[in-house]
């Protein structure tokens, strides 16, 4: 099956640069416009991928388009960076070769899309599971963080990545990720302290501004608005399309997903915050007694609160502020700083600050997203690195960064051209040498370790005596003044003296992408990148958690003399480890080109695109890519592609794939130096052959097409002929069958008339006969019942004159009571002993026996209703109905009693480990168990007890320790007294002269009383030995005997407060009142 998209199906322009023709500047520039024109934003040199930014969101990137993009060749769809990022994933997943994709391209171009958009890809692509998911989910949130605090609005890019960023995405051998490694390179620490005019300073500073909590920002001691910090440009602090605060908020989300604690994102801010309160300290001239210059402090306040933040001693902060301390071997020599150099202090402090903040985060998310597992992995790496800049002042930062994309474009040829190479002699092709522009003259001017510019710059950062940038030129002009790429106004490849486009302060290298014009100025200060060591010391004192792992170098029992390395030198040791990373790997490439400074849609600005066409040295790739072959392709696809221009190979050939393309060649009489026949590949020279064949194909399509229309056509005009042909026997048949059926029917209705006629008849014949017959009958049987009825009363006339009424009577009343008793059984209520129900009576002569009937059947029903209940259960009701006895009518407390049912033991105490103690003291089996509240006999208050009621005893003890208070027999115990109301006192009376009666009677308080006082009066009247019942007194006032003095308890109505309990006091000698609320 023929693919149904291709590279070269419905191309708009060229989408591979190789097959352009003719090719030039103008053409592939052309090409480039006419595809961008039609939202093409990709485009091919051979397997390089070239993305414009299309300032704009396209439908090109959904779920469909990545399974699209699945496991296909990658010539065999339109160009795409899913092509090249499933290219890359495959070779790594299933030939087991490292692969790194280098993404370059000036600021704007898109290079951290693409490289977000290579990171999905492989992530959508790759295994599923809950681990490999969480790997997956870390590696990208990695990309939030670094952004938030490497990114930065500049001129040409709102989202600009200042700092280089490569990633190895480990993988383990099914493909699955494992984690990866982030290395950084160069970050633009000087944005931090001053920005050019349009930009703004990193993006964290403005997203911790807007979107950070109040109670975070009081934390920080930091204020929104962003005018009160020195290190904020106010012109572009709000960028249109930019939500800070919803973006610090992600952020956030994104540190928490990769593995940051709570406590360390804190610190983060910390930083963060003291960055931007280090930007406001001043400071002011003051002049010494011996006629020296030194700085102070104008306001303290910044100051206070950085150190607040830090923990740092402000005295120890504002001291090396102020001087600088230089140690040579055993001598200590301190100087004073002046307004100047205080600044300077204060700037390098900041940046080294960040920067060191900026790698600490790339280590801390190293070591969250690293492989757990020690086996080897498979890697792939993504390469985002800044591109060839050339602005109108290029300093020492630009100078650094051509000097990596040289890097780059070196190895990017020698890779280029190695890869054409293995691919030429694996398929035994005769390798042609290619003649290229080798850019190592260049690397060699800048890196050479003897006589090169950047041994040249750390040779005078570390020379002592005055060094300044116009030395370093000097020396410059000194050494590299006959180097055919230098140019200076004393080299002699600068026209001499007669060149006045070169300043005195200034030199210009021929870069592989076109002349760059470099000002000396800043050069030594930024490679020697100095931080005193004053404040490094100051830094290590801090009390903050990060601030000592960020400087080591502070640490007083670690103090290194030696000069640290210069940030060139540390550059270009990154740099080196970089390329040789990449010469271990496979490369893959993508060119970012911005097609506007605008940052608008649909603006194809064409001097901006050839100027980064010439510097990205693309034409060059392709014409490095033509010099060989400029079309390759595997047998299989080729002869499925073009088998329909030759009858030998349309529309199946049985053979090889190879002889098929060698006839098909053959027969097409392309010449023979056009092509050649690789082992798995044909390799077709020159575009224009290509072309050729596809136009050869578009006219083969065209006349095939053809043909299967015609063949069509006559087929769908014969199957139409053969339905209508078909369809008009089905109608006839139908319509007949109609006729016959709409004339059977009339026939049939015109016979059902005439026999319903004849039955009709027939019918009312019979009828008639039989209904004659019936009257005869009738008559016959009248006659004869009146003739048997007057004989009979002929002959029984004389018996029933006597007793015919009372015989008729008796009779009568018989069956009355017959059918009373029937309708009763029918209509008796139910067997429940509390149904009132009963039916009415019919008669009144009834009335009698339907009364003692209905008292008869409630007797007998309770008698069945008895006979159901066991021992205990008729116990219970004992004890209700003797409780009914005593109290109903009498306590006010008893009908809420009544629907409770009697517990008894309402401690278990036979059970409880707690009151096996007290259990122990008891001998008898336990009737009642309960706590109540003994009345103190001085004041009224109560004291919780234990009641125990056996068959002879009533035992109160203390209900924490179980020690028994109080034992009265129960022929000692008189009578019980309790009040009318709604409350729980009672009392116990004794004998006097009784053992127990020594200290009085008992005053008690339960919540059971009425279970209580019915146990006591059943058991009292068994336990009394004369056998009387044991007394009970209710009345609302009655005497109790404490001690010697009896003392009259009065029960009264009060006022319902706090809740409704009820209140006992005592008021005097003589009088206990106990004051009970209201019920409702």
């Amino acid at each position: 099956m023929e693919a149904k998209t291709s590279l070269l199906d419905n191309m708009i322009g060229v989408g591979d640069m190789v097959l352009l023709e003719p090719l030039s500047e103008d053409s592939f520039l052309e090409n480039l416009r006419k595809r961008f024109d039609h939202n093409e934003i990709y485009t091919y040199i051979g397997s390089v991928v070239i993305s414009m930014n299309p300032y704009r969101s396209l439908p090109i990137y959904s779920p469909e388009k990545v399974e699209e993009y699945r496991n296909r060749n990658f010539y065999e769809l339109s160009p795409h960076i899913y092509a090249l990022a499933d290219e890359a994933y495959r070779s790594l997943r299933d030939q087991d070769k490292d692969q790194c994709i280098l993404i370059t391209g000036e600021s704007g171009a898109g290079k951290t899309e693409a490289s977000k958009l290579v990171m999905s890809y492989v992530a959508a692509v790759c295994g599923k599971g809950q681990e490999v998911n969480k790997v997956k989910e870390q590696l990208l949130q990695s990309n939030p963080v670094l952004e938030a605090f490497g990114n930065a609005k500049t001129v040409r890019n709102d989202n600009s990545s200042r700092f280089g960023k490569y990633m190895d995405i480990e993988f383990d051998f099914k493909g699955d990720p494992l984690g990866g490694v982030i290395s950084n390179y160069l970050l633009e620490k000087s944005r931090v302290v001053k920005q050019p005019r349009g930009e703004r300073n990193f993006h964290i500073f403005y997203q911790l501004l807007s979107g950070a909590s109040d109670d975070t920002l009081e934390k920080l001691k930091l204020d929104r608005d962003f005018s009160k910090y020195n290190y904020l440009s106010l012109d572009s602090a709000v960028v249109n399309g930019l939500d800070d605060a919803t973006s610090f908020r992600t952020v956030k989300n994104a540190m928490q997903i990769v593995g940051f604690m709570e406590n360390e994102v804190q610190s983060v801010l910390e930083l963060v915050a003291a960055v931007l309160k280090l930007g406001n300290i001043e400071f002011k001239p003051e002049s010494r007694c011996n006629g020296t210059d030194e700085s102070r402090v104008k306001d303290k306040n910044d100051l206070k609160e950085m150190c607040e933040l830090l923990g740092i001693e402000q005295a120890v902060l504002e001291r090396a502020f102020s001087y600088r301390t230089v140690e040579a071997k055993l001598e200590k020599v301190s100087t004073t700083l002046n307004v100047a150099q205080a600044y300077y202090a204060r700037d390098a402090l900041a940046k080294n600050l960040y920067s060191r903040l900026f790698s600490w985060l790339v280590t801390r998310i190293n070591e969250s997203i690293k492989a757990q597992t020690k086996t080897r992995h498979k890697v792939m790496g993504v390469l985002d690195i800044y591109g060839f800049e050339i602005f109108e002042d290029n300093s020492f930062e630009q100078f650094i960064i051509n000097y990596c994309n040289e890097k780059l474009q070196q190895i990017f040829i020698e890779l280029t051209l190695r890869e054409e190479q293995e691919e030429y002699v694996r398929e035994g092709i005769e390798w042609t040498n290619i003649e290229y522009f080798n850019n190592a003259i260049i690397c060699d001017l800048i890196e050479n370790n003897q006589n090169g510019i950047m041994a040249m710059l750390d040779e005078e950062c570390l020379r002592p005596g005055t060094v300044t940038d116009e030395t370093f030129l000097d020396k410059l002009n000194t050494v590299c003044a006959e180097h055919q790429h230098f140019e200076s106004r004393l080299s002699k490849n600068s026209k001499f003296l007669n060149d006045h486009s070169l300043p005195h302060s200034c030199f210009r290298i021929q870069h592989y992408a076109g002349k760059v014009l470099y000002c000396v100025e800043g050069f030594v200060d930024k490679n020697n990148d100095l931080l005193y060591r004053d404040l490094s010391q100051a830094m290590y004192k801090a009390n903050h958690s990060l601030i000592k792992q960020l400087f080591p170098e502070g640490n007083p029992a670690k103090v290194n003399l030696k000069r640290p390395p210069t940030a060139g030198s540390q550059f270009k040791a990154s740099v080196g480890t970089l390329m040789r990373n990449l010469q271990t790997k496979n490369p893959n490439y993508i060119r970012c080109i911005k097609p506007n400074d605008k940052k608008a849609p649909h603006i194809f600005t064409e001097s901006l695109v050839c100027h980064q066409v010439r510097y990205l040295g693309l034409m060059e790739n392709v014409r490095v890519r033509r010099a060989g072959y400029a079309f390759r392709q595997a047998y299989e696809p080729c002869l499925e592609r073009y088998k329909m221009l030759c009858k030998r190979t349309w529309p199946h050939w049985r053979g090889p794939a190879r002889a098929g393309v060698e006839v098909l060649m053959t027969d097409l009489q392309v010449p023979s130096d056009e092509f050649s026949y690789g082992r798995s590949k044909i390799f077709i020279r020159n575009p224009r052959t290509l072309f050729s064949l596809e136009e050869r194909r578009r006219q083969c399509l065209q006349d095939l097409a053809t043909l299967i229309q015609k063949i069509y056509r006559g087929w769908k005009c014969r199957t139409h002929f053969l339905l209508l042909k078909k369809s008009q026997i089905v109608v006839a048949a139908w319509y007949r069958r109609y006729a016959q059926q709409k004339k059977y029917q009339r026939i049939k209705s015109a016979t059902t008339v005439v026999q319903s006629y004849t039955r009709g008849w027939q019918a009312r014949k019979l009828l008639r006969e039989l209904k004659h017959h019936k009257r005869c009958e009738e008559a016959v049987t009248t006659i004869a019942a009146y003739w048997h009825g007057t004989q009979v009363r002929r002959e029984y006339r004389k018996f029933f004159r006597a007793n015919a009424g009372k015989k008729i009577y008796n009779f009568t009343i018989q069956r009355i009571m017959q059918k009373y008793f029937l309708g009763l059984k029918k209509t008796l209520p139910s067997m429940s002993p509390v149904d009132k129900n009963w039916p009415a009576r019919p008669y009144h002569f009834l009335d009698t026996a339907h009364t003692e009937l209905s008292t008869i059947f409630h007797l007998w029903r309770c008698k069945k209703y008895r006979s159901q209940f066991t021992k205990e259960k008729k116990a219970v009701y004992e004890e209700k109905l003797e409780a009914s006895e005593l109290f109903k009518d009498k306590k006010s407390l008893y009908p809420s009693s009544v629907s409770q049912p009697f517990k008894g033991d309402y401690l278990e105490i036979s059970k409880n480990p707690k009151y096996q103690k007290l259990n122990s003291c008891v001998e008898e089996k336990v009737l009642l168990a309960d706590v109540v509240n003994k009345i103190n006999r001085a004041n009224g208050k109560g004291a919780t007890r234990i009641l125990l009621l056996t068959k002879k005893n009533v035992v109160l003890a203390d209900q924490k320790t179980g020690q028994v208070k109080a034992s009265v027999a129960l022929p000692d115990l008189t009578s019980v007294s309790v009040s009318t109301q709604n409350d729980g006192f009672f009392a116990l009376k004794l004998k006097e002269g009784s053992a127990s009666a020594v200290k009085g009677d008992f005053l008690l308080s339960s919540e059971h009383l009425i279970e209580t006082i019915t146990k006591l009066h059943h058991i009292g009247s068994t336990a009394s030995d004369d056998g009387e019942q044991l007394n009970i007194d209710i009345s609302d006032e009655f005497l109790v005997q404490f001690k010697q003095d009896k003392v009259c308890v009065k029960f009264i109505q009060g006022a319902q407060k706090n809740g409704s309990s009820v209140s006992c006091k005592r008021k005097n000698n003589r009088l206990l009142e106990v004051s009970v609320p209201a019920s409702a």
